[in-house]
């Protein structure tokens, strides 16, 4: 036996139909044509009927199995009249968090600019210190500078 466990076909005998065969399935064909068309002009009145209810068409064995789904929830399809244009959208949760997070992230940075969150002291101070030592530094500098021409200009005397 092959590895797929499927059997080949080849090398097998053909089977041929004879020519009876075919015109028998064909006759029997032709007759169940001929009673379900029958059947159905009998019964047109009778479907005319069954078909103004608004169940839809069932599928499969839908038909003969009744069930009762307590989960199950029927697409009912709104008319253009009952819909209304101008309700609110209900926005998904995603969609609601997001917009939740873009104006605490807004808050936050308005807060931020005004100097009232820790990070923003935080960074006012640093950069209060940083004045502090480029001021100092620059008083130095200044102070080096005038000595030394202090000192040139007595050198030059």
């Amino acid at each position: 036996m092959p590895r797929g466990g499927k059997k080949s076909h080849k090398g097998r005998g053909k089977q041929f139909s004879n020519p009876e065969e075919i015109d028998r399935q064909m006759r029997a064909q032709k007759e169940m044509e001929e009673n379900e068309g029958a059947e159905r002009g009998s019964s047109s009145e009778s479907e005319e009927e069954s078909s103004s209810d608004d169940e839809p068409k069932r599928k499969g064995v839908e038909g003969l199995i009744e069930i009762e789904n307590p989960n199950r929830v029927s697409q009912k399809s709104k008319k253009v009249v009952e819909i209304d244009v101008n309700a609110p959208k209900e926005l998904s949760r995603r969609e609601r968090e997001e917009i939740e997070k873009q104006k605490a992230k807004e808050r936050y940075m308005k807060l931020h600019l005004e100097g009232k969150t820790e990070q923003a002291r935080a960074d006012l101070a640093r950069l209060a210190i940083i004045k502090k030592q480029r001021e100092d530094t620059a008083r130095k500098r200044e102070e080096l500078r005038k000595e030394k021409e202090a000192e040139e200009a007595k050198s030059k005397r």
